[in-house]
């Protein structure tokens, strides 16, 4: 009878220790469903405001990467204008070392002038009677300074030099260009301005467009040493540089000479040409056009008699008629040899 209730006593036990560990076991169960059920808002509003971050991040990587691009082109247009200014500045060096060594080749010049005008003054001071009426009789005898030269009149105050720059004249003729140029200026001892440009109508000194070159020594001697080596681009015609010259500098009370100095002309009409000259340098009311032309004609382009493409001669023509109608001459060189 004992066995049995301890029998009974044990399965009680048995009972009694599942029913914990499986009231436990519940517990736990029901604390994970209940964590399981909060988690997920949590995260879902972890979710919005990271997107959220995220969003704010993006716009204000937006507005960086906007505000680098404004500042990029920035830098790269000071650095442009930097590099424009760097060149001006080392231009105007160039120009300004250049104008010095004039400078000081005029003050040279004026000295060396002045020690020859001393010596001259004491030498006259010792001529004889008998000298220095030989002097005067000498001086008398001297060609007026309106004489004409070459049957070219050197009375104008301003000249205006337009060279054909074409390879033909570079090849060719530029040593008798050097030579004629220098005869010329010999030809005008003192003018109030000088101009040079090429056929097309570009200045050999662009710093002084639509001004006069003052006349001195030393730029005398500058424009020879330019002229050397000045190769601007031609289209072998005259016209484009005879035109601007006249339209910029023709006034009425300035005496003017224009120097063509060319070997061909390629344009279509001699006749169009010598109306439009006429057009832009119109007689006054004295009767005279207020730019006299003269022209140098170079023996480079002449061709074959029956040639189509007579250049050479067109030129002569053409000049011949622009100097007789604009009060200058036309001298036609047989050689190029200086």
């Amino acid at each position: 009878m004992s066995r049995r209730r301890r029998r009974d006593a044990g399965d009680q036990l048995s009972l009694s220790f599942l029913d914990c560990i499986c009231c436990g076991f519940g517990a736990i169960i029901l604390l994970l469903v209940l964590t399981k059920i909060g988690e997920p808002r949590a995260l879902e509003q972890s979710k919005q405001d990271l997107e959220a971050l995220v969003a704010r991040l993006q716009e204000e990587l937006f507005e960086i990467r906007g505000e680098t691009n404004v500042l990029n082109r920035d830098l790269t247009a000071k650095q442009e204008q930097l590099s424009t200014e760097r060149a001006r500045i080392a231009r105007l060096a160039g120009d300004f070392s250049k104008i010095q060594g004039e400078l000081m080749a005029s003050r040279q010049s004026s000295e060396v002038a002045g020690i020859v005008e001393g010596r001259l003054l004491a030498a006259q001071q010792e001529l004889s009677e008998e000298m220095k009426r030989l002097l005067a009789l000498s001086q008398q005898r001297r060609r007026a300074p309106e004489a004409p030269v070459g049957g070219i009149p050197i009375d104008s105050e301003y000249i205006i030099f337009i060279i054909d720059t074409s390879g033909s004249m570079q090849r060719y003729a530029w040593p008798a260009v050097l030579q004629k140029m220098t005869q010329t200026l010999d030809a005008y001892p003192r003018v109030k301005g000088i101009q040079v440009m090429n056929d097309m109508g570009q200045y050999m000194y662009s710093r002084y467009a639509g001004q006069w070159i003052p006349d001195t020594p030393a730029r005398r001697r500058a424009i020879l040493r330019r002229l050397r080596g000045w190769e601007p681009f031609s289209n072998s015609s005259p016209v484009e540089g005879i035109e601007r010259a006249i339209r910029t500098y023709a006034a009425p009370d300035k005496k003017i000479s224009l120097y063509v100095f060319g070997d061909e002309f390629t344009g279509p009409s001699i006749s169009a040409v010598v109306d439009e000259v006429d057009s832009v340098n119109q007689k006054g009311a004295n009767g005279e056009r207020p730019v006299r032309i003269h022209a140098i004609g170079f023996p480079v382009m002449f061709g074959p008699i029956g040639a189509p493409d007579r250049t050479g001669e067109r030129f002569a023509s053409l000049m011949r008629v622009l100097c007789e109608r604009n009060g200058g001459t036309f001298v036609a060189l047989n050689t190029t040899s200086p």
